[in-house]
């Protein structure tokens, strides 16, 4: 991965409401999500949904698929494995690392 695309991609998601949009797309999994289900959970107007889902669109982060008359939402989870990977592929290259933190379980709220 190119550095330019890892910062457009992590500036997509450094938006709130781009980043709880993607999180609930994670969650959904392979079959994503209609788009006005994304819309319920978040209480946010269709027009405001569809440019925070344009920007994570453009960036690959997300796909969207005409469904008859719904439009799906999917995360693209070979894009998030690789800017995943590009943040810690060289991971203490130049140093050891530290120790590893506790393992969160999925539960907690950052």
């Amino acid at each position: 991965m190119k550095l330019e695309k890892a910062a457009s991609q992590l500036e997509a998601l450094g938006n709130p409401t781009r980043l709880n949009i993607y999180r609930i797309l994670v969650r959904a999994g392979d079959e994503g999500l209609p788009v006005g289900s994304v819309q319920e959970k978040l209480g946010i107007p269709a027009s405001t949904l569809s440019h925070h889902c344009k920007r994570l669109i453009e960036t690959g982060l997300v796909s969207q698929e005409r469904q008859a008359t719904t439009l799906i939402c999917r995360a693209q989870y070979p894009a998030m494995q690789s800017l995943i990977g590009y943040l810690s592929d060289e991971c203490c290259a130049d140093g050891s690392c530290p120790p590893e933190p506790p393992r969160r379980t999925g539960r907690e709220r950052a």
